[in-house]
């Protein structure tokens, strides 16, 4: 504590702070927490007039933060890579440097404003660093504040208006202002009821209006029978090999469970199975899966991996990665595949928004040699990325395919409904993780998704969570960790776009203008500064 040249009090309101926050989130129920969570903290950087004891104090809680809500990323599992193991270690530690980011430039803003108008930009710098965060090659957006609202199901109704990232606006500006209503208390022995009363309109607008909202009757022009398919496969003795046939039958035969309580779209997991299937290696597997959607009149939307070989290097593109022989190169991707009743033509999406170091490693497009130095044992850490955000058409509906992390970039998912999607799937693998948070996390940020969007979303894991949500995100069924099973539901379809889903960087563009002209402000102030000095 004398490093951190705080007392024990403060010592106590950062920890606190810290503990707060992170058990906002799911899947701890206490999801009302996050509005007073940032107060103790506020309390303390107030008197921190230096840079490097604000960012001292705020690493702190921040990394009580993350430990308490990414302790999972590890996998911690008899099975577990190493690599992953060391990943996670690094992530509990390195992830809190970065939230020090807003925490600098509400820093610089102390310089230029005053106090009280520097607290106010605090929310602002914050949201800005979620967005730039969630578009760098580093990125890892999972703890947006929004992300710990879904259990609070007429609150985030309002997320079809400003989306998450208004969200964590009204989060922090609710927090600020409990701050500031309670900053004086032990001078005057009052509460300022004008903040107070500001905080407490914040907190009911977004509920009058998700109680609006899910109040009336919804009525839905289409509706479409879904299964999921959950085949609870042990994802590290997957991709060590197997009887790939046994594989097969094992997702058919729960399909065609599926099929008798009368799903009419089937979606398997992330990669159900670990082999390019396209590649021409494996043409009997492939005839097999079209006569199944053939004979039974559905689709069948699954994970797979997917290649493209060239045996011209001229034509390969720039990212294709060579043979040894040299002389041929390939594009490999983590995708999604549409099987139709009434073509052959398999419908394509290869990801684009990649897990750093789990499936691409950041910056190796400049420094290659990365690539070989980080990789895991099962060999996913190289995939290509994807270029096209295309919807699979299924004739009288369209589908935005999202592969796993792909699920907690809200303006990513956004962009699907722009271009026509009647509905999100998601297909994804959580049972790296174990029984942990990692998986109800996940799950839980696509209650945002449909909300955003007002559209369904259905969500095939390979161990779980499976789920139906509806488009104002209320989960019609799901089922329960590394269980074998099938999930057949009807799922409404709804067509009108939300406010969201036509601007969804309107939040995002406002936040980054207002810190970069703080920013700009500041350099200008301090610069001039060093100029009359130097004149003096």
């Amino acid at each position: 504590m004398k490093y951190l040249s705080i007392s024990k009090k403060e010592f106590v309101y950062l920890i606190l702070s810290g503990i707060l926050i992170g058990i906002s989130f799911p899947p701890i129920p206490f999801p009302f927490l996050i509005f007073f969570s940032f107060v103790p903290y506020f309390f303390l950087i107030e008197n921190k007039n230096q840079l490097n004891e604000l960012n001292k104090v705020s690493y702190l809680t921040f990394f009580i933060f993350n430990l308490i809500t990414l302790y999972w990323v590890g996998s911690w599992t008899k099975e577990a890579d190493p690599f992953l193991m060391i990943s996670g270690v690094l992530l509990i530690f390195l992830n809190p440097a970065f939230y020090l980011i807003p925490i600098s430039i509400f820093y610089l803003s102390k310089k230029i404003f005053k106090e009280k108008l520097a607290i106010l930009f605090f929310p602002v710098y914050w949201v800005f660093f979620e967005y730039i965060y969630s578009i760098t090659d580093l990125r890892f957006p999972w703890l947006t504040l929004a992300n710990s609202l879904p259990y609070f199901n007429q609150f985030i109704q309002i997320a079809d208006i400003i989306g998450a990232y208004g969200l964590s606006l009204i989060i922090l500006y609710i927090n600020i202002f409990i701050y500031l209503s309670l900053k004086d208390l032990s001078i005057t022995k009052k509460i300022n009821f004008k903040y107070a009363l500001t905080a407490t309109l914040l907190f009911l607008i977004p509920l009058v209006y998700g109680f609006i909202k899910t109040s009336k009757p919804k009525t839905y022009e289409n509706k479409i029978f879904v299964g999921l398919i959950q085949p609870n496969l042990n994802p590290w003795d997957k991709w060590s090999g197997g009887n790939l046939d046994e594989q097969i039958n094992l997702y058919l035969g729960l399909s065609e469970q599926a099929y008798k309580k009368g799903a009419r779209l089937i979606i398997w997991p992330e990669s159900a199975l670990s082999v390019y299937l396209l590649s021409g290696s494996y043409d009997e597997q492939v005839r097999k899966i079209q006569k199944f959607v053939y004979e039974h009149n559905i689709f069948l939307m699954t994970g797979m991996p997917d290649i493209n070989i060239y045996y011209d290097l001229k034509t390969a593109p720039k990212d294709a990665k060579k043979l040894k022989s040299q002389e041929i190169a390939y594009t490999s991707y983590n995708s999604i595949l549409l099987f139709s009743p009434y073509s052959l033509e398999i419908q394509k999406y290869q990801k684009n928004l990649l897990v750093p170091f789990g499936e691409h490693v950041p910056f190796v497009e400049y420094l290659p040699i990365l690539g070989k130095l980080i990789k895991w044992q099962v060999g996913i850490s190289s995939w290509n990325v994807g270029k096209e955000q295309n919807l699979f058409d299924l004739n009288v509906l369209k589908i935005g395919g999202i592969i796993c992390i792909e699920s907690i970039y809200p303006d990513y998912v956004a962009n699907f409904v722009n271009k026509g999607a009647d509905l999100i799937s998601i297909v994804t693998n959580d049972s790296w993780y174990g029984y942990s948070s990692g998986p109800f996390q996940h799950k839980e940020i696509s209650v945002l998704r449909a909300v955003e969007n007002r559209r369904s979303v259905v969500r095939a894991a390979n161990g779980g969570i499976s789920c139906i949500i509806d488009p104002f995100g209320r989960t019609i069924s799901q089922t329960r960790l590394f269980e074998k099973t099938v999930l057949v539901d009807q799922v409404p379809i709804y067509y009108e776009k939300t406010f969201y889903s036509k601007f969804p960087l309107l939040i995002p563009y406002f936040v980054v203008i207002i810190t970069l002209l703080t920013i700009v402000i500041y350099l200008i102030k301090h610069f001039r500064k060093k100029i009359l000095k130097k004149n003096d």
